[in-house]
């Protein structure tokens, strides 16, 4: 008796009286992409990786940048000024700043108090965050507008406020007041 299957666990691949050797298909292929593929990575890795020689390489001229100034075009009411206008920060000031890592280390979170000592209320405060190794060399800059309002003679802590991505050697953050809106 019979039950029809050859090998056991080739049950359904071999039938009675067949050689498995015979049933399998030949190595090459099953090699074969598999060696198309690993010389197609070896060759693409290889013209990456080889300098162009000096006849391909187009030699091009340094450029040189000209600043461009834009007139400010005359305002039609004082109001409009002083809506447009950008508060002075001359009475605006960061009081303390930490800051911390979040997001898996790769983000800056800023822990800071904005302290308005003005007459008037501020909002739309611009900040930028200087980041630098431990042995004080610049990394990076990361900048932020808090559209939070801070009112006339007082103070406000932005708590653990995401700056950006840093980079994983920052050691030291310290961050500056650019510009404010006047409410």
């Amino acid at each position: 008796m019979n039950a029809g299957s050859g090998w056991i666990g080739l049950g359904s691949f071999v039938r009675n009286g067949e050689d498995a050797a015979r049933s399998r298909p030949a190595i090459w292929f099953t090699c074969g992409p598999l060696r198309l593929l690993a010389g197609l990575l070896v060759w693409g890795t290889a013209w990456l990786l080889i300098p162009p020689s000096g006849g391909n390489v187009a030699q091009a001229a340094p450029v040189k940048l000209a600043l461009a100034s834009v007139d400010p075009a005359s305002p039609t009411a004082a109001s409009d000024t002083a809506a447009t206008q950008g508060a002075g920060l001359d009475g605006l000031r960061i009081s303390s700043q930490t800051w911390r890592r979040g997001g898996l280390g790769s983000r800056a979170l800023v822990t800071f108090t904005v302290r308005n000592d003005n007459d008037y209320a501020v909002k739309d405060i611009e900040i930028v965050c200087a980041f630098t190794r431990r042995d004080g060399s610049h990394l990076t800059d990361r900048s932020r507008v808090l559209t939070d309002t801070v009112g006339m003679k007082s103070r406000k802590t932005f708590a653990r406020v995401p700056v950006g991505f840093v980079n994983v050697n920052a050691d030291q953050a310290t961050c500056s007041l650019v510009k404010a809106r006047r409410v």
